[in-house]
């Protein structure tokens, strides 16, 4: 095999938002690490894991600031720097924000990977940033043992148009924008196992823009947002419920899947990322008596630039979800709610 038809995947160990640190890692190397000192304009840090760093800058502005990359989950080069720059602006858009401008973050083995293929790759982040309306300005790059690509991206929105999540009131519906299974599917590529109307289904999803943020945080009824990436839906969902202070809800029932991720998920096509995730939480999550293993790795099943998870007013749902279907999510459902209770996440069937 040469550099110019090697399989992008078979030169990582991981891919996607499934190569995140499980979050029980990730606790304990961020404790004691919130920012001190006289930062008041700092209006999201580190406290809450949220999806971007946000500064007021006046009375007016805040800075959105985030940074994401990962190794391939896909094959394409075009494909896969797609997908990664959808997933790091994301993140701005999670916030309530709209982004302004980029810079990529490039890691490749250039004795192993073709030239033309690193283009593509670049490429295919440079035109999700074009269809954002954002400038790729700059970035850095190194040589390294694994192919790396993603963003850091800057964004901008007001004050009240912030949208953390550890806002969640008890009450609120929970709304998801995008279905589930993206890593189900990545791991069926890894086995040779995704059919192309799957891949098709999948590239489909991942590489919208989950550009109706901006929109929902204009609105008041709307009172927390995340997006759900590496840590799964039910990861994401408990950080909402630690930082509100709530108990969230889900309907296993109602939450959307790609049309082939039950079909697969039985059929052995699971992340390792999804085991970690569930070592890492699951103390905090009540599941249905004898729920089958394979319905719970639906749920914990690592997403890569997945949809947002939306806490909003209950008398705002029906039109709220109306809106966000309409924009160009058609998988959007409301899948559950929130009460007060413990931080902890309940499914029901």
């Amino acid at each position: 095999m040469t550099i110019h038809d090697v399989r992008l995947t078979s030169l990582a160990h991981g891919g996607g938002c499934g190569c995140k640190l499980a979050p029980a890692v990730l606790q304990k190397l961020l404790a004691g690490q919130a920012a001190g000192g006289p930062f008041e304009r700092l209006l999201v840090g580190t406290e809450t894991g949220d999806d971007a760093a946000v500064w007021q800058l006046d009375a007016d502005t805040c800075v959105i600031a985030t940074t994401d990359f990962f190794m391939p989950m896909v094959d394409d080069p075009f494909d896969f720097g797609r997908i990664a720059a959808t997933n790091a602006i994301s993140d701005v858009y999670a916030m309530g924000g709209r982004p302004i401008m980029a810079l990529a973050i490039l890691g490749m083995p250039i004795d192993k990977l073709a030239a033309d293929a690193i283009r593509q790759i670049l490429a295919g982040g440079a035109a999700i940033c074009a269809e954002a309306g954002i400038p790729v300005a700059g970035g850095h790059s190194i040589d390294s043992p694994e192919p790396i690509y993603g963003l850091a991206v800057i964004g901008t929105c007001r004050p009240e148009q912030v949208r953390r999540n550890a806002d969640v009131r008890p009450g609120d519906d929970l709304i998801l924008t995008k279905p589930l299974g993206v890593g189900i599917y990545s791991a069926a590529i890894k086995k040779g196992q995704l059919p192309a109307t799957a891949y098709a289904e999948m590239i489909a999803s991942t590489t919208r823009l989950n550009r109706i943020g901006a929109e929902i945080g204009r609105d008041p009824a709307v009172h927390a947002v995340t997006d759900v990436t590496g840590f799964g839906l039910l990861g994401h969902a408990l950080e909402m419920a630690r930082g509100s202070g709530v108990t969230l809800t889900a309907s296993l029932q109602a939450v959307p899947l790609f049309a082939e991720a039950a079909q697969l998920v039985q059929a052995g096509c699971v992340t390792g990322a999804s085991h970690r995730n569930w070592a890492s939480y699951g103390d905090a999550v009540m599941l249905p008596d004898e729920l089958p293993d394979w319905r719970r790795h639906l749920l914990t099943d690592p997403q890569t630039s997945g949809g947002l998870l939306i806490a909003c007013a209950p008398e705002r749902t029906d039109d709220l979800l109306r809106t966000v279907i309409a924009a160009g999510y058609p998988g959007a459902s409301r899948i559950g709610h929130a009460e007060m209770g413990p931080a902890a996440i309940r499914v029901v069937t």
